[in-house]
């Protein structure tokens, strides 16, 4: 079984929820639409919360529900971030730093669960 810490789509979410924490406490029009700070927050954590409770499966269906719950939450983020671009919450830049660490962290769950995938299929 993978050490958790050794992950790096684990590290790479904690990243982005840190980055969406820094940047709901930082901007006032996110800081003070408390809904969507509260879903931006809750998707970021979901997506390195789910990674890590994967870490602690047993079988590759567990795991690969897990990958499947995290993939999710970074959609749903990816959505909420379109919503904060749209109400001009955050600038292009800030945009598209947050929407490409989620899209690199959502290809890697992908890689990831292909590979177990492959696996299944193998054994």
């Amino acid at each position: 079984m993978p050490i958790l810490e050794n992950i790096h789509v684990r590290q790479e979410a904690v990243e982005l929820a840190q980055m969406v924490y820094k940047y709901c406490k930082e901007t006032k029009n996110i800081a003070s639409d408390y809904w969507l700070r509260d879903q931006l927050q809750r998707s970021s954590v979901s997506i390195a919360s789910n990674i890590a409770e994967w870490n602690d499966r047993e079988s590759n269906k567990e795991f690969l529900r897990f990958l499947y719950i995290s993939r999710g939450s970074c959609s749903e983020l990816k959505t909420q971030l379109y919503i904060v671009k749209w109400l001009e919450y955050i600038s292009e830049k800030e945009f598209d730093n947050l929407i490409g660490k989620n899209i690199k962290i959502h290809k890697m769950l992908n890689g990831m669960i292909k590979s177990i995938k492959e696996k299944e299929a193998i054994t």
